[in-house]
C-alpha cells in the first residue's frame, strides 16, 4: 500500500522532495461539470449573457487557474507548464431533473520531476466557477460537480486512466 508523501517524520506536513526524480513528459486531463437550466445553455450558446462569451472567458480562466494552482493549493509545486487545453461538451438533452450541462476537459503538460494533475483539476474547476459567475445573474440554481482526473501519465507511476 502507497504512503502518504506530504508528511514528514513528525507527522507535519511537507513539501516533497523531487529533486532526485527524473524530467519526464507528464500529461494530466481532469473534468468537471456544470449543470444549469436549457434557458441558460441556450443563452450561453446565443451569445447572450450579459457579462460576455461565457465559454471564451472560461476557457481563459481554466488556463489561468492552472498556472495559479502552486498559489492555491499549499503543498503543489509551481512547475512549467508547456501546455493547457480546455474544451467544453454541451449537452442540451435535459436529465432527469430538467438540467443541461456542459462538460469541461482541461488537459495540461509539462517536462519536469512532477505531475500536472492538480493544475488539470485546478483548471477544470475555475472554468467551472467561471461559467457560474457569468451566469448567476439568470440562473442561481447553476451547480457544477463530478471534479475528477480522467487520465494521467509519465513519471514512475505510469499511466492512469479512469
Amino acid at each position: 500500500m502507497a504512503e502518504f508523501t506530504h508528511f514528514n517524520e513528525s507527522g507535519r506536513a511537507r513539501m516533497v522532495d523531487v529533486s532526485a526524480k527524473d524530467s519526464t513528459e507528464r500529461i494530466a486531463t481532469a473534468q468537471a461539470t456544470v449543470f444549469l437550466r436549457s434557458e441558460t445553455l441556450e443563452k450561453i450558446q446565443q451569445g447572450k449573457i450579459a457579462k460576455g462569451d461565457v465559454l471564451s472567458v472560461a476557457q481563459v480562466a481554466g488556463v489561468m487557474g492552472a498556472k495559479k494552482t502552486p498559489d492555491l493549493i499549499p503543498m503543489c509545486h509551481p512547475i512549467l507548464l508547456t501546455s493547457v487545453d480546455i474544451s467544453f461538451k454541451e449537452e442540451p438533452q435535459p436529465d432527469g431533473d430538467g438540467r443541461c450541462s456542459i462538460t469541461i476537459l482541461a488537459t495540461a503538460k509539462t517536462i519536469g520531476p512532477t505531475g500536472v494533475e492538480m493544475e488539470a483539476m485546478t483548471a477544470a474547476s475555475v472554468a467551472a466557477l467561471t461559467i457560474y459567475d457569468m451566469c448567476k445573474a439568470i440562473d442561481r440554481g447553476i451547480s457544477f460537480g463530478d471534479v475528477y482526473l480522467l487520465a494521467k501519465s509519465g513519471g514512475k507511476s505510469g499511466v492512469f486512466t479512469r
